[in-house]
């Protein structure tokens, strides 16, 4: 493949996983750069909207998830916690 084919751009998407199902649900949940799977629903529930809120602060931001740093995203996952 030639040099000038490869895209230099940066991609990052968060992936959530939990385990805590015991009602034979399937819950997946898939957004502009995020996916989230499993999970009761309540853990379901709290990976959404966490992940909506950080996805909003970026957005307020002015910002996309690969442009900001492990600190960035970390302070962002901690003040988005319902």
């Amino acid at each position: 493949m030639s040099n000038n084919r490869i895209s230099k751009r940066r991609v990052a998407a968060l992936l959530g996983l939990a385990f805590d199902a015991e009602d034979g649900h399937k819950r997946i949940t898939r957004g502009k750069n995020f996916l989230l799977a499993g999970g009761s629903e309540e853990t379901h529930g709290i990976m959404r909207e966490t992940i909506l809120r950080v996805n909003e602060a970026l957005d307020s931001r002015g910002v996309q998830l690969a442009d900001v740093s492990p600190e960035e995203l970390r302070d962002l996952l901690n003040d988005a916690q319902p």
